[in-house]
């Protein structure tokens, strides 16, 4: 009889030890069941029907969406529809001397552009992009199964999230299931539909390169990166998983040709679906607000305060009266958890305030002078990057000496740039920070401190964010060469 030990009697042992060993070798030498080899070929017949079943079941719920503008814009050469104060010919007259194409005064132009979407419930809701269809003047949506919606009407937008929501009257449309993007892994295969250069109905497959990249496209971002082909026209469309899920909406790819260079963004869909769940309600978007702006602990800064590896957000700024102000949060606190997790980057931390309703309490674990603490606190409500934008302080961007413009397509063209690629200088302070390393009237700011600036309103952030540490790498282009600057503030 065995002990309760399990230890086998000694004089046993050999004997059981040899059966055990005859047993193993049996087993491995006479498989269970006849295995059939399986060919290459038939791998990868099965992965291609596999691909073909997802497109055919997901294609459906595709839609084509067409839109047209009336815009208002300057003579040939100087404005654009963004140029409504004059301040792109001011200053191009005083970069060019003068020397200016004759106007005619404002004219009215109608643009065209094509954008893809996707139907998320039977009575007709569509996902897509907000710069798709953000203030147009009208909109068609044409289905796979050729029918043409000319009625279809935008429920709501999200520029700060590039997320916006239309609508088509009828029913039993066919709908695109939604998948759980936080679920997504790098290398996990997707697919991209829409209609790229308006050839509808186009699939591209590849895999997921990256997640949670931020890149300074919107406000909140959290993309999904992928290497599957995203071309013009495919904004707004689906990027689905194996089982033909959608996980991501295809917003923006990384080109210097305007095409497919093999860095593609999609929106996490389980981002777009809260946003979403909001348009339909309300037709706006809501926001949690804690009042503070931060950054990444890097393993630098994780060093030399004292922490054993890098995370949390490092508080660089609190907004007066805010809530994190209220709390007692300071400049140099490092929130290390929210409600008992730990915070990964700023950005996160960001992303998460911002996914939760007004009134809602949380309790931050936060670091100061090598000692934590907790707080609990009660978030409030965000205001929109525009309204916060008005609020901003001139203070930044003069403390650099530099008056900077968004670089509008008029100017862009007269100076050689690819619009949206940063802020153009419009004016440098002789002695100033930005004088005293040679920027110029006509150079662009394509980045502080590593961040790209599209806007005059991100540049003003970026600055004053940048300004707290005494000084700012710049990325400057002239013409077509690019350099990194730095800059120190006085």
């Amino acid at each position: 009889m065995y002990r309760s030990t399990g230890s086998t009697p000694s004089f046993n042992k050999s004997i059981v030890l040899s059966v055990l060993f005859t047993a193993m070798v049996v087993s491995l030498s006479v498989p269970a069941f006849p295995q059939t080899p399986v060919s290459p070929r038939q791998v990868a017949r099965e992965l291609s029907d596999a691909f073909a079943e997802t497109a055919k079941a997901a294609m459906p719920a595709v839609v084509s969406i067409k839109i047209e503008k009336v815009v208002t814009k300057q003579g040939p050469g100087v404005g654009d529809s963004n140029d409504t104060d004059g301040s792109a010919e001011d200053f191009l007259k005083r970069f060019f001397g003068g020397r200016l194409p004759q106007t005619r005064g404002p004219q009215k132009y109608l643009e065209r552009g094509q954008g893809s979407g996707f139907l998320i419930s039977r009575d007709g809701y569509i996902l897509t992009n907000n710069h798709v269809v953000g203030e147009v003047s009208s909109m068609t949506v044409q289905l796979q199964d050729g029918r043409t919606f000319t009625n279809a009407k935008v429920i709501g937008t999200d520029p700060d999230s590039e997320v916006a929501l239309i609508k088509i009257e009828g029913e039993n449309f066919p709908v695109l299931p939604m998948g759980d993007s936080d679920k997504l892994r790098v290398g996990d295969m997707v697919m991209a539909i829409g209609n790229p250069f308006g050839l509808t109905e186009t699939v591209t497959v590849g895999v997921v390169s990256a997640v949670r990249r931020s890149v300074g496209i919107a406000a909140y971002e959290s993309f999904i990166q992928t290497d599957a082909a995203i071309n013009p026209g495919n904004s707004g469309g689906p990027l689905v998983d194996i089982d033909g899920k959608a996980i991501g909406i295809n917003t923006a790819i990384v080109s210097e040709s305007g095409g497919y260079m093999g860095i593609g963004f999609a929106i996490p869909i389980n981002m777009a679906r809260t946003i979403a769940d909001q348009l339909r309600k309300t037709g706006r978007v809501v926001r949690g607000y804690l009042g503070l702006y931060g950054q990444d602990v890097t393993a630098e800064i994780a060093q030399l305060m004292g922490l054993p590896q890098p995370g949390g957000a490092l508080v660089a700024q609190v907004e007066p009266g805010s809530p994190a102000a209220q709390a007692g949060l300071q400049r140099g606190d490092v929130i290390l958890e929210m409600n008992g997790r730990k915070i990964e980057s700023y950005e996160t931390f960001r992303n998460q305030i911002a996914a939760m309703k007004p009134g809602a309490e949380i309790q931050l674990l936060v670091l100061r002078d090598s000692k934590t603490f907790e707080r609990t606190l009660t978030l409030g409500e965000r205001p929109s990057e525009a309204a916060q934008a008005q609020q901003l302080p001139q203070e930044p961007r003069q403390s650099l000496g530099v008056e900077v413009q968004n670089l509008t397509p008029g100017m862009a063209r007269q100076l050689g740039y690819q619009p949206g690629e940063g802020v153009v200088v419009s004016a440098v302070v002789p002695g100033s920070p930005a004088d005293d390393v040679d920027i110029k009237p006509g150079d662009l700011i394509v980045s502080v401190n590593r961040q790209p600036v599209k806007s005059v309103d991100q540049f003003a952030k970026a600055i004053a964010q940048a300004r707290k540490s005494g000084k700012a790498l710049l990325l400057i282009q002239r013409h077509q060469l690019s350099q990194f600057v730095v800059v120190t503030f006085r």
